[in-house]
């Protein structure tokens, strides 16, 4: 039975069953009643698992008390300085270390042999049994390690690569506390980032449950977590509620907690708040070193992404002023002379009549060519605006653009949760017809107001939600009749 427990850590079994395994080897070699195997947390001295055989309720409560109060090293056989077994009484239970080399897994326990008193031989199995479990543990725990570096080493890499794709600064910092969260195993992944007062304040949150109230919350200055996170040193708290070092009001929500510097270069960015869930299990210390490893990557990729939309805005605007001399030098130069040559023509022309009326026309047609290319030569070298993340502030960018077309601003009247029901194909679709429309009332005469009107409270005939788009302009259609409208509707 001894040497199939041996052979047994080698095999497919779980952890959990071959220790359980173990327990019961242990109990029936032994001839003990009771068997108990305590399994102790990394870095703590609390019992993270406990495994039992031949045990009533009382007696478990018993040994739950036991185990974690023994010494390491510490079992019931007594030496005496020899290291030969001594002539004390034969004790009622054996306690044996789990343990490799020096790093102690827990405790193996038996008590209530019923022949007798331990022996000699029952010592002997028990060391034996109880090495065995340390080596089941000691490379469950090197595999889980290694399985947990290779995540975190993966989600580094994931961050890295979303962030110098191209994200804005609120999706880049997203992604970094989404990304530590689910690492991490936090309940939480936050952002804070400096305020102008020398405090911090949550800009960023991703969790699970309900984000209300910790984004905008505030650390106020001089606060002492502040003072260690603005030296560039990590904070690890073992219970924000309890933690007199934690002031902020959404502290009583969370336990365990790493408060990470994001720096680079000597540059705080921000701090990276990973907080779990009261009565958490704490962090561990490789826990702590993945962590604050991903964070110094972290800052690094979005110092790095800073710095790559730092040089893309600067080719577009390299790239926006060669475009626009090109225009200025070349066209509109161009244009201007033929505009020189057609106005003398018709000057001679005078007389005429229709060929006179028709190098008017075009004269006229020239100009207002070069005053639109002159327009677009003046947006051309304007700084490009962000883009708007909301679907009613691309409109507004739509319409926007166009009064510097129009020599006015359209009229835009929204109904209904537009930025909350118009999806982003919907969208697209809505902006392509809202971009035609607008450009057909540029074409026309006689136009000098358009009224814009987005309504996503429109109901169908078959009772389905939609969008519906209005542009209604004061200009006249191509037989001079009335007034033009543009209508456009689609299935929310």
């Amino acid at each position: 039975m001894l040497l199939e427990a041996v052979l047994s850590i080698g095999s497919d079994l779980g952890l959990r069953a071959t220790l359980q395994q173990i327990v019961d080897t242990a109990t029936t070699l032994t001839g003990a009643r009771h068997g108990a195997l305590g399994v102790l947390e990394p870095d703590d001295d609390r019992t993270e698992a406990l495994y039992r055989t031949g045990m009533t309720e009382a007696e478990r409560r018993s040994v739950d008390r036991l185990l974690p109060e023994r010494p390491a090293g510490l079992s019931a056989e007594a030496e005496d300085g020899d290291g030969e077994p001594s002539d004390a009484p034969a004790p009622a239970y054996l306690v044996a270390p789990i343990q490799v080399h020096t790093e102690l897994f827990g405790h193996l326990c038996l008590a209530g042999k019923s022949s007798g008193p331990f022996t000699g031989t029952d010592r002997a199995l028990l060391h034996v049994l109880a090495s065995q479990a340390g080596i089941a543990i000691g490379n469950a725990r090197l595999y889980e390690s290694a399985r947990q570096r290779e995540r975190w080493i993966e989600g580094a890499a994931a961050v890295t690569t979303a962030l110098l794709t191209g994200t804005n600064a609120a999706d880049a910092l997203m992604t970094v506390a989404e990304s530590a969260r689910v690492l991490a195993g936090a309940s939480a992944g936050v952002i804070l980032q400096p305020t102008e007062e020398g405090g911090m304040e949550i800009v960023t949150a991703s969790t699970l449950d309900d984000p209300a109230g910790i984004v905008g919350t505030t650390i106020a200055p001089g606060s002492p977590v502040l003072v260690q996170l603005l030296g560039g040193e990590p904070v690890f708290i073992d219970d924000s509620a309890t933690d007199p070092r934690m002031t902020t009001d959404v502290r009583s929500r969370f336990g365990p907690s790493m408060m990470l510097p994001l720096q680079s270069g000597g540059r705080l960015i921000g701090t990276l708040a990973l907080p779990r869930r009261r009565g958490a299990p704490p962090y561990t210390a490789v826990d702590r070193l993945l962590a604050t490893q991903f964070a110094s990557q972290a800052a690094l990729a979005l110092v790095m992404a800073d710095a790559q939309a730092d040089r893309e805005q600067l080719a577009v605007y390299e790239d926006r002023d060669r475009i626009a001399r090109d225009l200025h030098d070349l066209v509109v130069q161009r244009l201007f002379a033929t505009e020189m040559m057609l106005e003398s023509t018709r000057r001679r022309a005078t007389g005429e009549g229709e060929a006179g009326e028709l190098l008017g026309r075009a004269v006229d047609e020239l100009d207002s060519t070069i005053q639109e290319v002159r327009t677009a030569i003046f947006a051309l070298q304007q700084p490009p605006a962000e883009a708007p993340s909301t679907f009613r502030g691309r409109v507004l960018r739509e319409t926007g653009g166009a009064s510097a077309l129009l020599g006015f601003p359209p009229s835009v009247h929204f109904t209904g949760a537009v930025d909350a029901l118009v999806g982003e194909a919907t969208g697209r679709e809505l902006l392509a017809a809202l971009r035609k429309a607008l450009a057909a009332a540029h074409r026309r005469p006689g136009v000098s107001a358009i009224e814009v009107e987005v309504d996503a409270t429109v109901r169908l005939a078959d009772g389905r939600s939609a969008v519906r788009l209005l542009v209604a302009d004061d200009g006249r259609d191509e037989e001079g009749g009335r007034p033009t409208t543009v209508t456009w509707q689609a299935p929310l």
